[in-house]
């Protein structure tokens, strides 16, 4: 029963980051409005894949890692960031483009394999996540964890995860979201494409400081 404690606990935290704002909420909604829902919710499983790896690396000790290699957390951070303002770019170049949305919700899309990827792309982006996920386990992981604990968790971690996502993608696949959004595509694509940007800018600053 001691062990259950830490370990809900452990669950808890990792529920409320995914549900807070940053650029993962942002491409799962925009992916779902612009696109389908079926693309917003294969994006939500590369989110949940991403969590789940950023989990593994963390049981593994990446913090430590990270601790004692400053120029390597630098380096994940530039490297996200430029991952970010390019998604940014291609997402505020194609906002005067015409929407081409398929014509029933639940209509499979071509491109789901590319949605995937570019959700699990925009979660690793990210290496405060992985040092988020990390300080998680440091401070709640019990020093001797039983091996139920350390099975349970990573599976549990895509669960969470890959539901939020799912959820976000439900709720913004939504008729009247995506009537709202082929009303306004422009200027929605642009604040879509400023928000991921200025969370770019933000791990460019940081790799700068921490290089």
């Amino acid at each position: 029963m001691h062990d259950l404690i830490p370990f809900l606990a452990i669950l808890a935290a990792i529920a409320l980051g995914a549900a807070s704002p940053g650029p993962s909420f942002v491409y799962v909604a925009r992916t779902a409005i612009a696109l389908s829902r079926p693309d917003g919710v294969a994006a939500a499983l590369g989110m949940g894949i991403g969590g789940i790896t950023f989990a593994a690396l963390a049981l593994l000790g990446l913090q430590a890692v990270l601790a004692q290699v400053g120029w390597l957390y630098a380096g994940l951070k530039l490297a996200g960031g430029l991952y970010l303002l390019l998604l940014a770019f291609r997402l505020w170049r194609s906002a005067g483009n015409a929407a081409v949305l398929p014509r029933g919700i639940g209509q499979r899309s071509p491109g789901l394999r590319r949605s995937f990827l570019l959700g699990l792309a925009t979660q690793l982006s990210n290496p405060k996540t992985a040092v988020a996920y990390a300080s998680i386990f440091a401070a709640l992981l019990p020093p001797a964890p039983p091996l139920w604990m350390i099975l349970a968790l990573p599976p549990l971690i895509l669960l969470i995860e890959t539901s939020w996502y799912t959820v976000v993608a439900l709720v913004f696949s939504a008729e009247r979201p995506r009537a709202a959004y082929l009303r306004s595509k422009r200027w929605i694509d642009r604040l879509a494409a400023s928000v991921i940007g200025l969370l770019g800018l933000r791990l460019l600053v940081a790799a700068g400081r921490s290089g």
